[in-house]
């Protein structure tokens, strides 16, 4: 729910606990609910809001998302986005190859300047049409709880995240970065894909820096690679090897449009807690308007989706989905990590 759907975060939790909020993020969720992380005035708080319908299998999770997310709108009197307003066009399964109706996440801006209209890049809104950037969204729904549910990151959410917790996600996204920025040149040379990687998203120097300020002058002696890591970061050179670009967009697809929507979160969470140390990772500010880009790179993706047949794009789904994995799995051996220290 942090990329896509961050606007419906902010929906749900001003409409169910806290009118006030500015911000908001899921941190968890179980059969019962789902919980969030809200911005207020001087600081957070921590809300559940109970699922309005019963789960009874995982595939029930997104179709209780949806209706709290109605709900949430006729509360606040605010008109849903176009494709929420049908249930039944909702309540589609996540197959591998299934197309129904939205996430949110794990991908999108905050779309609200007010509680009254929503807005944006990422999140669906009434613009959106039903390209291929609206069918990753909606095929990979599901894999966002899994992977912002992890307990990891859910207490670098709350503020209860180290500092040394969050120096070691930093050395992780050296790694994955590494990875995805040499394979994402691959992108960078096509005349389609171009536009979604100029020179302002690269991530590097940000990395550097932010690693710098976290562990020192000789950070390069000091970090490690968690497993999960080590094995996200070989998928990526294995599909740069392969010169498979969709592949790769699925990895950027992923990664980028988590962090300029539900990073924006973690950002304002971490420099609120550490003093607005180490977070240059999650400035983009020289790219401009991060709802124009957002929107530019679901238009390429649109794009991009027309050229490809049937069973390529439900290739390119599976590695969306394969990416939430590796996230997933990254901040468990993280959680690991920092069981055993």
């Amino acid at each position: 729910m942090n990329g896509d759907h961050s606007d419906d975060n902010l929906i749900i939790v001003r409409a169910f606990g806290v009118p006030e909020a500015t911000g908001a993020a899921m941190i968890g969720l179980d059969g019962t609910g789902g919980r969030w992380q809200a911005d207020v005035p001087g600081g957070s708080r921590e809300v559940t809001v109970a699922w309005p319908i019963e789960i009874a299998e995982r595939r029930d999770i997104r179709r209780a998302a949806v209706e709290l997310y109605r709900a949430a709108c006729r509360e606040l009197g605010v008109e849903p986005r176009a494709e929420e307003q049908h249930p039944t066009h909702l309540a589609g399964q996540h197959g591998q190859h299934a197309h129904h109706g939205e996430q949110g996440n794990p991908h999108g801006a905050s779309h609200l300047h007010g509680a009254s209209r929503p807005h944006g890049a990422h999140g669906t809104d009434a613009r959106e049409t039903a390209g291929f950037a609206r069918e990753l969204r909606e095929a990979t729904w599901g894999d966002h709880g899994d992977s912002e549910g992890a307990d990891f990151m859910a207490d670098i959410m709350r503020g209860r995240g180290t500092r040394t917790d969050y120096a070691q996600l930093v050395v992780q996204h050296w790694f994955m970065y590494e990875a995805l920025e040499r394979a994402s040149a691959l992108l960078a040379a096509d005349p389609l894909l171009a536009a979604v990687h100029p020179a302002e998203l690269i991530r590097r120097d940000a990395l550097i820096s932010d690693l710098e300020a976290l562990i020192g002058a000789d950070w390069r002696d000091a970090i490690e690679a968690v497993p999960a890591t080590t094995a996200y970061a070989a998928r990526i050179d294995e599909l740069a090897e392969q010169g498979w670009i969709a592949g790769i967009l699925a990895h950027h697809y992923t990664r980028y449009l988590g962090d300029l929507s539900g990073g924006q979160a973690i950002a304002r969470r971490v420099s609120g807690q550490f003093g607005g140390e180490g977070v240059s990772f999650y400035d983009f500010s020289t790219l401009g308007d991060l709802g124009g880009f957002k929107d530019m790179y679901r238009r390429v993706l649109d794009a991009f989706g027309a050229t490809l047949d049937a069973d390529e794009r439900a290739r390119m789904l599976d590695e969306v989905r394969a990416a939430y994995r590796f996230n997933t799995e990254v901040f468990v051996d993280l959680g690991r990590a920092r069981a055993l220290a």
